[in-house]
């Protein structure tokens, strides 16, 4: 004698086969990271003698208060492997809502400071650093950094994130 225990089971089997064919078995989705850092650059190329600003956008995906960010941000390998290539960060500005105003900490220190203090959930802040290409700087080569990031929630949650890429400029002779 077959147990009702075995033909619910197997009944269950064959309704979770039928719904995995069709596509209508519920699927896993992805939550998105509770912080992300995204960069952008005002262009793709410049000159000696000339200015990129790059500007870092971290987002609070999580559903509290980013209270601390740390956040550092180092030349790439192919850019230390140019001695030709002269730059620095010669500017801060932050971006809120509520407007823009200079910020410091213009080096690989901790820009995390920049981000202000914090960061509510479903906002954003964006840090823009000017990058100045030194005039007698070498060309045809290419600028890029990468960063490492640090967050903590208002949860006592953290993420940490990275390595992040920014896009590259190069650097080009008129």
């Amino acid at each position: 004698m077959r147990s009702p225990l075995m033909r619910r089971l197997g009944l269950a089997t064959v309704l979770a086969a039928v719904l995995a064919v069709f596509g209508l078995a519920p699927s896993a989705s992805a939550d998105p990271a509770p912080a992300t850092l995204t960069f952008a650059t005002s262009g793709a190329t410049t000159t000696p003698g000339g200015t990129v600003d790059l500007s870092m956008t971290i987002t609070n995906n999580h559903s509290y208060d980013i209270w601390f960010v740390y956040q550092s941000i180092d030349p790439t390998w192919l850019t230390t492997q140019r001695p030709d290539l002269k730059y620095a960060f010669t500017g801060c500005a932050l971006t809120t809502a509520a407007g823009s105003t200079p910020c410091t900490g213009t080096g690989p220190a901790n820009l995390g400071g920049n981000y202000g203090t914090t960061v509510p959930p479903g906002q954003s802040r964006t840090v823009t650093l000017t990058l100045q290409v030194a005039a007698d700087s070498g060309c045809n080569g290419n600028i890029g950094f990468y960063s490492y990031f640090y967050a903590e929630f208002s949860d006592s949650t953290s993420i940490s994130g990275g390595p992040v890429y920014t896009p590259e400029t190069r650097v080009l002779c008129s």
